[in-house]
């Protein structure tokens, strides 16, 4: 299982909200041309490092916020925003669940990579399922919906947020690895 100590959460905490405020899509342009979103990998990765459920809330209560800002203050375009917006919260939900699910599961071993893989996939399918879905048929921005579209519009977006989620998520573990092997190594006894 993987626990951090509250000091180590709150680091965590803290850089996961700058990369969602500096990777917020189309929040800002350059850094959006240069990174991915990291939005959904900020869920599944506060689920996997952040015990307190009440991260989830915040997480959700800054994402509203970040998007506001956007378009009242920067002037991004509300698109996006509808009666479907709602139906972030179980979509986002379902990757901090998937987080914690795998965190539940974490041995510092190369076997729990298939696991980090599995659940980070999972968890991006339930939250691409609902959250496109949700967007798709209750927005009102389609007057005609069906079946067929909705997976051909499945097939060409889903994999962007597929390979985002990978591209942050497999950051996140070269990371936690690189900060295992140090700690371990200044850990161990000098020989003299």
């Amino acid at each position: 299982m993987l626990t951090l100590s509250r000091r180590h959460q709150t680091t965590v905490g803290l850089l996961l909200v700058i990369l969602m405020a500096a990777t917020r899509s189309h929040h800002f342009p350059t850094i959006q041309n240069i990174l991915p979103d990291a939005s959904w990998a900020v869920f599944f990765l506060a689920g996997v490092y952040l015990r307190p459920a009440w991260v989830l809330a915040a997480l959700l209560g800054l994402s509203a916020f970040l998007d506001f800002a956007a378009i009242n203050w920067i002037g991004i375009s509300d698109f996006c925003v509808s009666p479907a917006y709602v139906a972030l919260v179980p979509a986002y939900a379902a990757l901090w669940f998937a987080g914690h699910w795998y965190a539940g599961r974490y041995s510092f071993k190369p076997a729990t990579l298939l696991l980090l893989t599995g659940s980070a996939f999972i968890g991006t399918a339930i939250c691409e399922l609902i959250s496109s879905g949700s967007f798709y048929f209750f927005s009102g921005r389609f007057p005609e919906t069906t079946m067929i579209e909705f997976g051909s519009r499945l097939v060409k977006y889903a994999p962007h947020g597929i390979l985002s989620m990978a591209f942050w998520v497999g950051f996140a573990a070269l990371a936690h690895t690189l900060v295992v092997v140090l700690r371990n190594q200044a850990a161990r006894p000098k020989l003299t």
